[in-house]
């Protein structure tokens, strides 16, 4: 994984509230080049292994309800590139255009596959494939829609340094988010006011004691948060 030198940056991005994070990873980038190398070998290999499950999820996604397996959406990533999200479909064909684009506890667009494969983070899984594109890596920011971006503050900025990740501590501490959600009003300003703000300190806060080990330990932090353990 390569830094680009700051001049090289957009100039969205080359703003002093980012170049503080962009000073902290510069020190890091022996590390960041065994993350990508980490981020290859593994993804390859959970795809191999895991190929049964895919297929048996795909299977069960058709047979519950009508539309693609894939729920391909467009998020932004490293240097504000946007780029077409893998997950495995868990709401009606289209459920984007019947609402809004977060999801609140309860969703009526949410198949019964879908609930199981959500709880357990399964519709995650596809998104190895966006790891091995170079994409995404295992730990980072969750990737956004550009819609939420384009709320950004010049710090929030500071996050696309990175490639969008699967899991990181915000997806743990925020694993409730549709229950936050579930208030009366407008659920994208709510989204926008209350919730993304928070998020982002944690996402800052990752960036600022970026390791490579301690990366590790947050993926297994996300497996024991899926299965019920704090």
């Amino acid at each position: 994984m390569v830094l680009r030198s700051w001049q090289d940056l957009p100039r969205f991005m080359q703003v002093e509230e980012v170049r503080r994070y962009y000073v902290i990873l510069s020190r890091k980038r022996n590390s960041l080049f065994f993350k990508r190398m980490f981020d290859i070998a593994v993804s390859v290999i959970l795809l191999f292994l895991l190929s049964p499950i895919f297929l048996l999820l795909a299977i069960a996604i058709k047979a519950d309800s009508k539309g693609p397996v894939f729920y391909r959406q467009v998020r932004v990533t490293q240097y504000g590139k946007k780029f077409r999200i893998h997950k495995f479909r868990s709401m009606e064909n289209e459920a984007d255009q019947k609402g809004t684009l977060v999801t609140v506890r309860g969703d009526s667009r949410i198949t019964r596959v879908g609930r199981f494969i959500r709880d357990k983070r399964l519709d995650e899984l596809p998104q190895l494939i966006d790891v091995l594109q170079g994409n995404m890596t295992f730990v980072g920011v969750r990737p956004e829609v550009p819609k939420y971006v384009e709320q950004y503050t010049p710090k929030m900025m500071a996050t696309l340094l990175l490639p969008a990740g699967i899991t990181n501590l915000t997806s743990i501490y925020y694993k409730d988010e549709g229950k936050l959600l579930d208030k009366e009003g407008d659920t994208d300003r709510i989204y926008i006011e209350e919730i993304l703000p928070g998020k982002m300190e944690w996402n800052l806060k990752g960036i600022e004691r970026y390791g490579f080990w301690r990366e590790i330990w947050v993926m297994f932090m996300t497996v024991f948060s899926v299965w019920g353990r704090k």
